[in-house]
């Protein structure tokens, strides 16, 4: 019996964080759980599709757009299941277990939300995180999401935009339910802007997205 699921990670100079990424998911092969690793690169000029090579990686290159990496990297895809995962997200040990029961129940899943930092802030933020998710089924591609191959293409797949192709699946997708497991992300965007700046901006990209924004522009002013 192949292993069910295959892992699709989008990355751009992503050297930093990939290891520590990957070494997380050595629990999914001792468990049987991984069929396949897909690295999807947007022109990295790091050392980043040296480390997935040797990793074992299947590479798929395109142009720098998370949607549309995360889209190519799923066509590639042969698993019953998808598990897509940021390069500087990090699964914690016993991940495996949730996972396991997830594929028993089906139905699309995220990860509960850590930063890789202490303090009041980073709580805060992904408190506030965790219950956007388990109030309105709405969790970031930082959280990590499983589901069914089937019900990725029931959806439509990501769109082939550079910012929000996250919101726009989940939405698609309906109902999203909280896997009883961490990931936990990096917090440096978060320590570089600040927190409450940050965490305002993120929200007030959500709000725009969602009253209609074009995504090409939200991510412009996203990146400035």
């Amino acid at each position: 019996m192949r292993a069910p699921i295959s892992i699709v990670i989008p990355t751009l100079n992503a050297q930093a964080g990939l290891p520590q990424c990957l070494a997380a998911l050595t629990e999914g092969l001792h468990e049987g759980l991984i069929r396949e690793l897909i690295v999807t690169d947007g022109g990295s000029g790091d050392a980043t599709r040296t480390v997935a090579e040797a990793a074992g990686a299947v590479i798929v290159t395109g142009a720098a757009s998370r949607g549309g990496q995360l889209r190519r990297g799923v066509e590639a895809a042969r698993g019953e299941w998808l598990l897509v995962i940021h390069a500087d997200t990090v699964l914690a040990p016993g991940w495996t277990r949730a996972v396991h029961a997830a594929l028993d129940r089906g139905g699309a899943r995220a990860f509960r939300l850590r930063f890789d930092a202490k303090g009041p802030w980073p709580m805060l933020v992904a408190g506030w995180a965790n219950l956007r998710t388990r109030a309105f089924g709405l969790p970031y591609g930082d959280q990590g999401l499983l589901l069914p191959m089937a019900d990725y293409a029931a959806a439509g797949g990501y769109p082939d935009i550079p910012l929000m192709e996250d919101v726009a699946l989940v939405r698609a997708l309906g109902r999203v339910r909280v896997l009883d497991a961490v990931a936990v992300t990096s917090a440096e965007r978060y320590r570089r802007q600040g927190w409450l700046r940050r965490g305002a901006r993120n929200l007030l990209t959500l709000a725009r997205y969602l009253a209609g924004a074009d995504p090409e522009r939200l991510a412009q002013g996203y990146r400035r």
